[in-house]
């Protein structure tokens, strides 16, 4: 038996084609024909055809998100909060790996062909470049990161200077005077945050001693790397401070193969908070930059421009949360996650 068509759902019903298809589409008709036509579709198994729905409403219902590590933990948070938000409102998600930033102009080049009807982007890296391909990106674009003012788009941002306050604030709590940062590119937008946020943290302690390095990446093996020189040392910090979660698990990676033992001998933090700072032993304390709040924020912003494309552009900062963990203070293993708050339209940096 062939598919049910809306000719066949509309004669079981009774009612004319227009009709039925008005019932199904939830366009305006009566209670009684909207129950007749679904009772119809039900019976004959309907399904309507997609495809075809899209080129009559000019919407394809699919949504991009494109990152520049499908792999990171960071990213996938924020990609499950985005399907939820809109798959109730009955978009698809399409992911999209940009690596590079040229390759993320062709990334975007590729979704705006009329494959998408919205993009949600986190770029690694904002060039010149990579912003005159997303203005003229035919459909609304969210960029999660931080971009030029004037740019004009809706953005949703993490705010790294006071991510690094917190964390550079707990260590000297904790009574270590001499800080080592391993960082990931500064080229990137959050190494460069991230850079400028340790360096502002510093000024509120003037006597600590501190250093930094630049890891080739934000992986685990760059973390790694980056640590070894400097854990090998007799002069070697007292606790290192990541710019990820993955650099941190690198980090104790390599005090583990030192033979060093982290809190006693060095204090070790992350940034992100992701479920991998959870579950390494000992806790990674990290801090939370609310991915998952991002995330949905991003895609309650982008729905919001397809429904009203010419809505002033909006900024959204999501506060930090430091989550204290085993890395650092050996009692404070288990200490509960705080929800990282959200401030509409504070200008921030991250």
């Amino acid at each position: 038996m062939g598919r049910a068509t809306i000719t066949q759902v509309a004669t079981r019903a009774g009612v004319s084609i227009a009709s039925a298809s008005r019932a199904l589409n939830g366009q305006i008709a009566s209670a009684e024909t909207v129950a007749k036509v679904r009772q119809a579709a039900a019976e004959l198994g309907y399904v309507a055809d997609a495809t075809a729905q899209s080129l009559k409403r000019g919407r394809t219902f699919q949504l991009a998100y494109a990152v520049a590590d499908i792999g990171n933990p960071v990213y996938v948070e924020m990609m499950t909060a985005i399907q939820q938000v809109i798959a109730a409102s009955g978009y698809r998600l399409i992911l999209s790996s940009t690596g590079d930033a040229s390759s993320s102009v062709d990334v975007v080049r590729d979704l705006s062909r009329g494959y998408v009807d919205g993009l949600i982007i986190s770029p690694l890296r904002v060039t010149d470049h990579l912003l005159t391909a997303l203005a003229a990106v035919p459909v609304p674009v969210v960029v999660l990161g931080r971009v030029p003012e004037d740019a004009g788009f809706d953005t949703v941002r993490a705010d790294s200077l006071t991510a690094m306050r917190q964390v550079v604030d707990h260590l000297v709590e904790c009574s270590h005077q001499h800080l080592a940062f391993i960082n990931g590119p500064v080229d990137t937008t959050p190494g460069a945050f991230r850079r400028d946020g340790f360096a502002g943290a510093l000024a509120a302690h003037p006597a600590i001693r501190a250093e930094s390095v630049a890891a080739a990446d934000f992986t685990i093996n760059a973390g790694y790397e980056a640590a070894i020189p400097l854990l090998n040392r007799d002069d070697r910090p007292q606790a290192i401070i990541a710019a990820n979660d993955l650099i941190g698990v690198g980090v104790l990676r390599a005090a583990e193969d030192l033979g060093l033992s982290v809190p006693r001998d060095l204090a070790v933090t992350g940034i992100d908070n992701t479920e991998l700072a959870s579950v390494v032993r000992p806790g990674l304390t990290s801090v939370d930059m609310g991915a998952a709040e991002r995330g949905r924020v991003a895609a309650e912003l982008l729905l919001a421009r397809i429904a009203e494309p010419d809505r002033a552009a909006h900024t959204v900062a999501v506060a930090p949360q430091l989550v204290v963990r085993g890395s650092t203070r050996s009692e404070a293993a288990g200490h509960p996650t705080v929800r990282a708050a959200v401030v509409d339209n504070e200008r921030v940096a991250g």
